[in-house]
């Protein structure tokens, strides 16, 4: 199947940040056919369909790019994550829980948008038993924690239920951290009549660069920079409702910034 220029560049930026199994895990995903048609179903389900944003490959691709930019901040301020706390898994497992359940999310959006984190994950499920027996053919426990960890991940990314792990917390916050202007475009070309919801779409293309960087009193600092207050919603009603009630939330410092105006803190 044919990937998009944006795919390939998102691909070789999440590999650059990986080695061993993680590595091996998404280099697996990212040649998988069946997961690749599922990505682009589901874009076609809500651009074309629904009218709404890019819920597919380049979004997926992102979200995980996002979660993985903040699980290395953790990492190197030493914050230690549910499976090394519970004793049921290391940090290299946790790293994978985040990567999958960052890549799988979405899928869901092939059936439907209301309620597709169910859907996400029924037809999830298969498909990481089908790669957890790959790379961890003879640890059933692991492969258990590991399920259940991805799966939480995946359910809990529409923050319309809380999570209780900082590895589903990474997905959660990683997904609502996608909100550049690039992810709006299609649908406003597509689509002139405004219509109920459209807020979201018109705050979107006004938010420039969401920069994840290390934090001066916390392990993260996002920092969102748009260029009109239009953007302010999308800060306020988007990624705050995902970061606030998010594991993650202790170690995040969020910031957003009208270009050329002072910055204003919310956390």
């Amino acid at each position: 199947m044919k990937k998009s220029t944006k795919q390939v560049n998102l691909e070789t930026k999440i590999k650059k940040r990986l080695h061993g199994k993680p590595l091996e895990i998404v280099e697996y995903i990212f040649s998988d056919n069946e997961i690749q048609a599922l990505h682009d179903y589901a874009n076609i389900v809500s651009i074309k369909r629904l009218g709404y944003n890019d819920h597919g490959p380049v979004h997926m691709r992102k979200t995980a790019l996002n979660a993985l930019k903040m699980f290395d901040l953790l990492v190197n301020s030493r914050v230690k994550f549910n499976l090394e706390k519970e004793g049921t898994g290391t940090v290299e497992d946790s790293k994978i829980s985040v990567l999958v359940a960052s890549l799988l999310h979405d899928i869901g959006m092939t059936v439907a948008r209301a309620k597709h984190e169910y859907m996400s994950v029924n037809l999830a499920i298969p498909i990481i038993n089908r790669i957890l027996e790959q790379f961890y053919p003879d640890d059933i426990t692991r492969r258990i924690v590991l399920r259940s960890l991805i799966l939480e991940g995946i359910f809990g990314h529409m923050a319309s239920q809380p999570v209780d792990s900082i590895e589903a917390g990474l997905v959660l916050v990683g997904d609502g951290c996608d909100m550049e202007k690039g992810r709006a475009r299609i649908t406003t070309l597509l689509i002139n009549k405004p219509r109920v919801g459209d807020i979201h779409k018109y705050s979107s293309r006004v938010i420039q660069k969401v920069n994840i960087l290390p934090g001066e009193n916390k392990p993260i600092r996002i920092l969102v920079e748009m260029s009109q207050s239009a953007g302010f919603f999308q800060v306020e009603e988007v990624l705050f409702t995902k970061i606030n009630i998010s594991p993650v939330k202790p170690y995040i410092e969020l910031y957003a910034q009208v270009m050329d105006e002072d910055i204003l803190k919310y956390l």
